[in-house]
């Protein structure tokens, strides 16, 4: 090895010491609360990261922090990780803050509280603010770049996409040492998560799809140990969610043509 590679390398171990010794200095003070949680979303011909992202297209999925695409065809593998139902309370659409007015838990009444108006499939509260269901599925993306927590919100349309996603992970199946089946940890298999267009007598828009690629291997067994902790925290309430109308349901276009 000649002088100059070798006192790089050198210099390359020293840093890595410094690093390791000072792991974690100026996050002390960090936590849950103070991290923004990244959604998956699909994007539509509406939404405002087509002339902000370059290279965003209809039909990706963006990491909406990060602002990192995905190709909506190839799609991107996840380890769902915690799964929940919500009831999202919003100001009619451009009249609020963008923000929801609130978050109804999945044991809450609201929807015995709201009505609908003719031709119109939302949820509305005398107040006039409508109720969005919310299906939240939180998952650990597994990419090129490692492994990071993300958020995915399904609603409208994609309910049903929802219930699919819940219906395969609940079929999995396995063998205990007692000879008797159960169900694994949601986050014991590999789903792949990807786009397609959908259409209905209103117009045309994206949506996702869900497949099952494969049992967590172990490859893949501090994956496995992340969205474990992961789910943890959800479950004690350090993570926290916030929303906004631009995260919501795929937006239905005329103008998304085949």
């Amino acid at each position: 090895m000649n002088q100059v590679a070798k006192k790089q390398e050198q210099a390359l171990a020293v840093i890595n010491d410094m690093f390791e010794a000072d792991r974690s200095s100026g996050m002390e003070n960090m936590s849950q609360e103070d991290l923004a949680l990244p959604f998956l979303k699909v994007l539509s011909q509406l939404s405002p990261e087509i002339e902000s992202v370059e290279g965003a297209k209809a039909g990706m999925i963006i990491n909406t922090v990060t602002s990192k695409l995905y190709d909506g065809t190839k799609g991107v593998l996840v380890l769902p990780s915690y799964y929940e139902r919500k009831y999202i309370e919003w100001a009619p659409r451009g009249t609020g803050s963008g923000a929801p007015l609130g978050v109804h838990p999945a044991t809450s009444d609201i929807l015995s509280k709201t009505f609908k108006k003719p031709n119109d499939s939302k949820d509305y509260l005398e107040s006039g603010n409508y109720i969005e269901t919310t299906a939240q599925h939180y998952v650990i993306v597994l990419d090129e770049a490692g492994s990071h927590p993300a958020m995915i919100s399904m609603k409208s349309t994609q309910l049903k996409k929802s219930r699919k996603w819940n219906s395969m992970m609940m079929t999995v199946k396995k063998i205990g040492k007692d000879g008797k089946p159960y169900n694994p940890a949601s986050f014991s298999n590999i789903y792949r998560l990807f786009t397609s267009k959908e259409v209905n007598d209103k117009g045309t828009w994206y949506g996702w799809e869900i497949e099952r690629v494969s049992e967590v291997g172990e490859d893949r067994v501090n994956e496995y140990m992340e969205a474990r902790t992961f789910a943890e925290a959800i479950k004690a309430g350090s993570v926290q969610v916030k929303h906004t109308e631009d995260d919501a349901a795929p937006r239905v276009t005329d103008t998304d043509a085949f």
